[in-house]
């Protein structure tokens, strides 16, 4: 899942905290108490400004490396609490907050409450976390902060040389993993973040838990509900991740998904060609971008940004609605004038470069590759890559560079959990039709899993995990479920239950209005918080 985690240094910015072929499922055994108990938080105060300026409190929770060996080495996970805001017989328990990578930080995100309309969230401590390897917990994984630097070698393996120097990239990367992480890659698999849930649970002295996921994080907890059923009270997951197909087949769907969303991308530039003068048709648009990526093939922006970086700009428009605008003014800026910073600092926004800057990338890597066994043999995975590239060539070799480092990945690979939900009550699920990162039908799957679902369905919609943005018609679901766990009904067939509007497509006259008014509270508040959720 390219890149769900590498934006996460955006929330950190925001709240002013540095960032610190598949096999086959097999029935994992029900868990019913993991044997260790951490001692309880030692609550103190955080160092990101904005989880102060909120009251929230920060401390750690200490769980086995092994939880096969509770009392056996020890490492520390990095916990922020911001506490319920109504009277105590009005409290409705814990909330843990995930955003999704894997490898993404949730510490900060312990600010999401404020966000769920009606004050519905102020009945919850809501609890943010690092997971295991990732930003403020101990130790952290990084291995070379330089991996995405400038310029790289172009993702297309177009030559026999091109093909070898991925190959020694990604073999490079996964030994300097193993140099770095030592024993700790061996423990970075789902289930192990999992116990950590359930660690925090006990550390937090609760009986159940409430979640919300994103992303990635909805993984999370369809596990967490596998596994601890019985702990688990309410759960909102948005961007569900499919079960089937974790994670060598769900990389090679994403990559024809966002193929799809780049085209509506472009079909909306041209919609607005008045503005930034691109082409009047999709076709003419994506032609330019394609002509314009040969061109910095051979001459890269600024000395720079040559084309897969070109190419990484631009994939964030499949993943959301939001910067929609900032992107496609970069683009015309360098078609018409030949402005490279624009383009360098969209890339450094969601690539960022120097000692540590990899930790997302790496854990995400240490989740993906040990989870699930990878295929081992170049062969299936050039065959599956040119295959899937012929149709569908904005991301493919992009992604799959990406997660190359999985056929050299040290740490012992494990068997996925076969999700089940039939022992946890009401859950409610949000999935856009077209999301690219988290394709629809992985939703469906999730429902069929979850016999006690509602699926709420932003309708034609391509944003990822968007909920709390401000459709009213999601976001008051949210907030009717999580202050009375009340649902809509859920409805027969394979299919949502709920249809919204989706996030809305950006109209940049409207933009441009509004940027000649003084800003408002509410419209800061909003765009901090789909710099939050982008950060997925």
């Amino acid at each position: 899942m390219k890149r769900l985690m590498a934006a996460t240094a955006i929330a950190g910015l925001i709240l002013g905290v540095a960032p610190g072929g598949a096999a086959q499922a097999t029935p994992a055994p029900r868990t019913t108490e993991a044997s260790y108990t951490p001692p309880p938080i030692a609550w103190g105060e955080c160092a990101s400004p904005g989880l102060q300026r909120r009251g929230g409190q920060c401390g750690f929770v200490e769980v086995p490396l092994d939880y096969a060996r509770p009392r056996g080495k020890k490492i520390k996970l990095a916990v922020s609490r911001i506490s319920h805001k109504t009277p105590e017989a009005q409290y409705q328990g814990v909330m843990l907050v995930n955003p999704g990578g894997p490898g993404g930080s949730g510490l900060t995100l312990s600010v999401l409450g404020e966000y769920v309309p009606n004050g519905a969230g102020d009945a919850y401590d809501w609890i943010g976390f690092d997971p295991r390897g990732v930003g403020s917990s101990q130790p952290a994984l990084a291995c070379d902060g330089d991996y995405f630097s400038y310029n790289r070698p172009f993702y297309v393996p177009a030559t026999p040389n091109l093909e070898r120097t991925w190959l020694q990239r990604s073999k490079g990367y996964a030994e300097a993993c193993a140099k770095a992480g030592g024993d700790l890659l061996g423990h970075l698999k789902t289930t192990d973040t999992v116990r950590d849930m359930e660690s925090i649970r006990k550390a937090l002295g609760r009986n159940q838990i409430n979640y919300y996921g994103f992303s990635y994080g909805t993984y999370l907890g369809q596990v967490y509900a596998t596994l601890f059923p019985q702990r688990v009270r309410r759960m909102v997951l948005d961007g569900n991740v499919d079960p089937r197909k974790v994670w060598y087949q769900a990389n090679l769907d994403q990559d024809v998904a966002f193929d799809r969303n780049i085209k509506i991308y472009f079909d909306w530039i041209a919609r607005n060609d008045a503005v930034y003068h691109l082409g009047t048709s999709g076709r003419a648009v994506e032609r330019l971008f394609y002509a314009q990526q040969l061109k910095l093939l051979k001459n890269p922006a600024g000395g720079i940004i040559g084309p897969d970086e070109w190419t990484d700009i631009f994939l964030q428009a499949g993943y959301y609605v939001f910067g929609w605008e900032e992107v496609a003014q970069a683009f015309a800026g360098w078609v018409r004038d030949g402005d490279w910073h624009t383009l360098k600092e969209l890339y450094d926004a969601s690539n960022a470069q120097g000692p540590g800057a990899d930790n997302g990338f790496a854990v995400y890597l240490g989740v993906q590759c040990t989870d699930v066994q990878w295929p081992k043999s170049w062969n299936r995975w050039r065959a599956d890559n040119w295959r899937t590239f012929a149709k569908a060539p904005f991301e493919t070799w992009g992604n799959a560079w990406f997660n190359a480092p999985c056929i050299w990945w040290d740490g012992q690979v494990g068997k996925p959990v076969t999700v089940d939900g039939s022992k946890v009550g009401g859950v409610l699920l949000i999935n856009e039709t077209l999301d690219a990162a988290t394709p629809y039908p992985g939703a469906l799957e999730v429902r069929s899993r979850f016999p006690g679902a509602v699926l709420v369905e932003g309708v034609g919609g391509t944003t990822h995990s968007g909920s709390l943005s401000g459709v009213a018609c999601v976001d008051d679901t949210i907030a009717t479920y999580l202050a009375s766990g009340e649902l809509p009904r859920r409805l027969g067939g394979r299919r949502s239950d709920v249809q919204c509007d989706p996030l809305p497509q950006p109209d940049p006259a409207a933009i441009a209005t509004r940027s000649a008014r003084p800003d408002t509270g509410v419209d800061a508040d909003r765009r901090e918080l789909q710099k939050l959720i982008g950060a997925r």
